[in-house]
């Protein structure tokens, strides 16, 4: 059973840092493509950052370039999303998803990704 469990949300200033957490069991975490995802209420889900397979590649959303960062750790099954220079339009539950493409590419479109997590709360108060 595939299970993917985020952590490290929270409310946090405007310009402050969080940073979350994804561990994965049940699959081959090695060879998945990991991604976040998030969604503010009203809105629909949207691509915030990936990062594929060795030899490792990472895509971000325009808006987060330069203030997120995303990693994996194979050993430990986890992929991680620091987020730093926080702002109030970061507010939204973040979703950890996995898939597996070809090529060991990524998609921006949340119906290609296989697995969820729950999602973790990240509140940016101004």
């Amino acid at each position: 059973q595939v299970q993917l469990l985020e952590s490290g949300g929270g409310l946090v200033q405007a310009g402050g840092s969080l940073r979350l957490s994804c561990l994965a069991s049940g699959l081959a975490f090695s060879m998945s493509t990991m991604a976040w995802f998030r969604q503010a209420p009203g809105k629909e889900r949207e691509f915030v950052a990936a990062i594929t397979r060795t030899p490792i590649n990472t895509y971000y959303e325009d808006s987060v370039k330069g203030r997120f960062t995303i990693s994996r750790d194979n050993a430990k099954t986890t992929v991680y999303l620091q987020m730093n220079s926080l702002k109030p339009e970061d507010t939204a539950v973040y979703y950890c998803a996995a898939g597996f493409f070809p090529g060991g590419s990524y998609r921006d479109t949340p119906h290609y990704y296989n697995y969820w997590g729950q999602g973790t709360q990240v509140t940016v108060s101004s």
